[in-house]
């Protein structure tokens, strides 16, 4: 791996780290995965394009107000009737976008909206090459920079034979904003020529992912964190009228892995095996 350190320093040659436990990838990328577990559902379940508002309690359902954001007729609101609610979006954007009435208990909000969502900080670059090319001088791709803007760097290699490398970027939100694309990318680029050499200047394909532009992701609030994994809040309200009628599912929820795959699997699990028999029977 090679490692920056200073910049008035050249990069520097080490011995890389092992991964414990090792690290895997899936054939075709993380979409495989959701167009596997998506094939297995009952399509005609599914709407897309919907974008909850607003949750009303009742004496015997929860109204579910959705605005239809894609179709043809904008803005247009659908009621549906449930009995209960999984809540998949991150706990602090549930507490910001979704109206409930009568509203959530105070101290169940005032949590929600106090746990960040990892990664919402954060932004990647990916650079993708013809074949990847330092592997010929021994690189394993893997490089650590105190210099940047990227932090971290590692070998996105595919099975079809493309190169690529990816990065995490060090800089912040606001800085990272206030620059154009282009110019981020040239600096990513002007760092992977310093660490594996001039064929990395010219790659066939860029890709930046800012997940702090992701309005599904990220919230104001969002900007100022580290995007650490963050203690998971509760999943449901232990009093009050919404108590066993509504359940957060989403990775933040999970208590073992908040953030990851792993953790939206782990609360999903955990989410549905607390929904009453009757529910699970229908």
């Amino acid at each position: 791996m090679m490692v920056e350190r200073a910049a008035n320093q050249s990069p520097v040659r080490m011995q890389g780290y092992k991964s414990t436990p090792p690290s895997m990838r899936l054939v075709g990328g993380m979409a495989t995965l959701i167009d596997a577990l998506y094939a297995r559902l009952d399509a005609s379940c599914i709407m897309t394009g919907q974008t909850v508002k607003q949750l009303n309690k009742t004496s015997q359902y929860i109204e579910v107000q959705s605005e239809d954001s894609f179709g043809h007729v904008t803005g247009h609101v659908t009621t549906f009737r449930a009995q209960h609610v999984l809540l998949a979006l991150p706990p602090r954007l549930i507490e910001d976008r979704i109206a409930f009435q009568p509203a959530l208990p105070q101290d169940l909000s005032e949590q929600w909206r106090e746990t960040a969502t990892w990664m919402a900080p954060h932004a990647k670059y990916v650079a993708v090459y013809e074949s990847p090319f330092w592997r010929d001088a021994g690189l394993s791709g893997a490089a650590r920079s105190a210099i940047g803007p990227l932090t971290e760097i590692l070998d996105a290699f595919t099975l079809e034979g493309d190169g690529a490398l990816f990065g995490f970027f060090g800089v912040p939100v606001q800085v990272r904003q206030s620059v154009s694309d282009t110019v981020l990318k040239e600096h990513c680029r002007a760092q992977l020529v310093r660490l594996f050499g001039a064929q990395a200047s010219t790659p066939k394909a860029e890709y930046l992912k800012d997940w702090a532009k992701d309005p599904l992701t990220a919230m104001p609030a969002d900007a100022s964190g580290n995007g650490q994994h963050v203690v998971a809040p509760p999943s449901k309200p232990k009093t009050g009228v919404w108590q066993d009628c509504l359940t957060g599912c989403g990775s933040e929820w999970s208590a073992q892995f908040p953030g990851y795959v792993a953790g939206a699997i782990d609360a999903a699990t955990v989410a549905v095996q607390s929904l009453p028999a009757t529910i699970l029977r229908q």
